[in-house]
């Protein structure tokens, strides 16, 4: 059974941060209507959180991408298991992310919605782990920058749970 180690970053921090990225895309998209995508399940929790601090005209649409599986490390294939439902030609998108940790992720899914011809897409994540990379690939709306450890809660999980966690906490991996 995994533990936890300890707590990264508490719910308080959390909230302060979701309230200042959301200001960042209130100011940048004033008068605009804003089509957030939310990549299910890891950002369901922070998509909630974010979009209820935005003032704008927002549409919602949700994807779910996997390159995970059971494990803690990225098997650097992604496979898009849920697409959006409508059009996004023309509009401003935004791709709320829980973590960008390879870049694979994203920067696969972003290309597939830019040729989908948008007005304009920007990323929106949480936690950025960029010791992880193996694609160069930054985000428009970071939260935290976090160190190489594997993290859960907020909606991050490992193996499907701790999604719950209030805070983002790091799990001390053990074998089983």
């Amino acid at each position: 059974m995994q533990k936890i180690k300890k707590v990264l970053i508490p719910e308080a921090d959390l909230k302060r941060r979701v309230k200042e990225l959301a200001e960042e895309i209130n100011r940048d998209f004033r008068g605009e209507t804003v089509t957030f995508i939310c990549i299910l399940s890891g950002a369901s929790v922070f998509f909630a959180d974010l979009i209820r601090e935005v003032d704008l005209d927002v549409r919602f649409e949700f994807m779910s991408v996997s390159s995970y599986g059971a494990g803690t490390v990225s098997s650097g294939e992604v496979k898009i298991l849920k697409d959006v439902n409508h059009p996004i030609a023309g509009q401003n998108v935004i791709i709320v992310e829980d973590i960008i940790d390879s870049g694979c992720t994203l920067s696969y899914l972003k290309r597939v919605l830019e040729q989908r011809d948008p007005k304009s897409i920007k990323i929106c994540t949480i936690l950025d782990k960029p010791s992880r990379r193996k694609v160069e690939f930054t985000g428009d709306y970071v939260g935290f920058e976090i160190p190489d450890e594997f993290v859960i809660g907020y909606g991050l999980d490992f193996d499907g749970r701790y999604r719950n966690l209030k805070d983002v906490c790091v799990l001390e991996l053990t074998e089983d």
